[in-house]
């Protein structure tokens, strides 16, 4: 992925996303049993260059989210991934993480910005065509599209909204990562409609080798597009 590192007051450069970028999703891996840096560690062992940790459930406090993802940070800090927080810009900054994502609840991609810097990552959520016109407009180095098919992992509130709007985010310019029921199976769709990225969770964390899935689908789907 492209050094997006550069001075304060210049153009950054176009982030280049990698196909594959999986979410370690917390509360999942807790109700499957499932160490979340141990999954982490698969992933970027199976080739993985771009990781998301989130934690929806923070009512036991930030502290924990906190220790879980500086822990990804520092085990992956000898390999080529990077690590991104979910809404939060300032567990990512005190985890040492390479950006944030933020959602439409969350603070405005600019502000997260202001709180990460000016070299660190921030990606926005997206789930219309006028959301993603005023995130193409904003600050985001690159825009999530979703859900783009049915999807339990997460409720977004909006029904699923097909490649479609993959298409819509890709004529943007901005790289553009899709997510929401995407599997081996069904990804190669994200990259024909423009997409450069897919965000997958349940299809490598109900597998008993999210390593393995992961080397698959580079291999394979991400190999081809």
């Amino acid at each position: 992925m492209t050094d997006v590192s550069h001075k304060p007051g210049s153009t950054p450069p176009a982030l280049r996303l990698p196909p594959l970028y999986p979410i370690v999703d917390v509360d999942l891996c807790r109700i499957r049993g499932v160490d979340p840096v141990a999954f982490a560690m698969a992933c970027v062992n199976g080739g993985a260059r771009l990781l998301q940790v989130r934690q929806k459930d923070l009512s036991g406090g930030s502290g924990a989210f906190l220790e879980i993802a500086r822990a990804m940070v520092d085990t992956t800090a000898a390999s080529a991934t990077r690590v991104i927080v979910n809404d939060r810009a300032d567990i990512a900054v005190m985890a040492g993480a390479a950006g944030v994502h933020v959602g439409q609840q969350d603070l405005p991609a600019a502000e997260a910005r202001a709180i990460i810097g000016t070299a660190a990552i921030v990606g926005i959520s997206t789930h219309t065509e006028a959301q993603i016109d005023e995130a193409a407009d904003g600050g985001a180095d690159y825009i999530a599209v979703g859900p783009i098919f049915r999807t339990s992992t997460k409720d977004t509130g909006y029904d699923p909204r097909g490649l479609g709007l993959v298409r819509y985010a890709a004529a943007t310019g901005k790289p553009v990562v899709a997510i929401g029921g995407l599997t081996l199976a069904n990804a190669g769709g994200v990259f024909e409609a423009g997409g450069r990225s897919v965000a997958i969770i349940s299809d490598l964390l109900l597998r008993d080798d999210p390593e393995r899935r992961v080397r698959e689908f580079l291999e394979t789907v991400a190999s081809e597009y």
